[in-house]
């Protein structure tokens, strides 16, 4: 039964992504650990509410994440919420559209690295919230959104 058990958990720990499963930062500070436990060694420490995060596997009340830069680590299920967000990637600003179509009106510019809320997505952009602000942008500019993920 050990040695089953053993396995079992090598398995999860080493488990493939779960393909479609997001999650976001919950509070103003959040640690990354090296395994799921609180005495395993803190990796990173983000400072940033709503950060968007890729499940990868889940232990008990501990959940391994992906961030945007590909850094993985464990987080604890109270650090984290079910709300979708994204990041704006890149290295320049990107245009913010009043609609879906590319040649829609720009109505501002996200900076890289921005948060934002997550509330559609067509094949080639995504409606995002942030404030007062309701906006689209392209699709390719975000973590926080499957390739061909595609929801009202």
């Amino acid at each position: 039964m050990t040695r089953f058990f053993g396995f079992l958990l090598c398995a999860l720990l080493a488990g493939p992504a779960l393909g479609g499963a997001w999650l976001s930062q919950k509070h103003g500070e959040a640690s990354l650990r090296e395994g799921p436990g609180y005495n395993y060694r803190i990796l990173w420490l983000y400072r940033h509410k709503g950060y968007p995060f890729a499940l990868t596997a889940s232990y008990d009340a501990w959940r391994r994440v992906r961030d945007a830069d590909g850094i993985v680590g464990w987080m604890h299920v109270s650090m984290l919420s079910d709300q979708r967000t994204v990041l704006v990637t890149g290295k320049t600003d990107t245009p913010l559209r009043a609609g879906s179509a590319a040649n829609a009106r720009v109505i501002g510019k996200a900076q890289p690295g921005a948060v934002a809320r997550l509330k559609t997505c067509t094949p080639t952009a995504c409606e995002i919230a942030a404030g007062d602000l309701d906006a689209w942008i392209d699709r390719k500019k975000l973590f926080g959104v499957d390739a061909d993920e595609v929801f009202k």
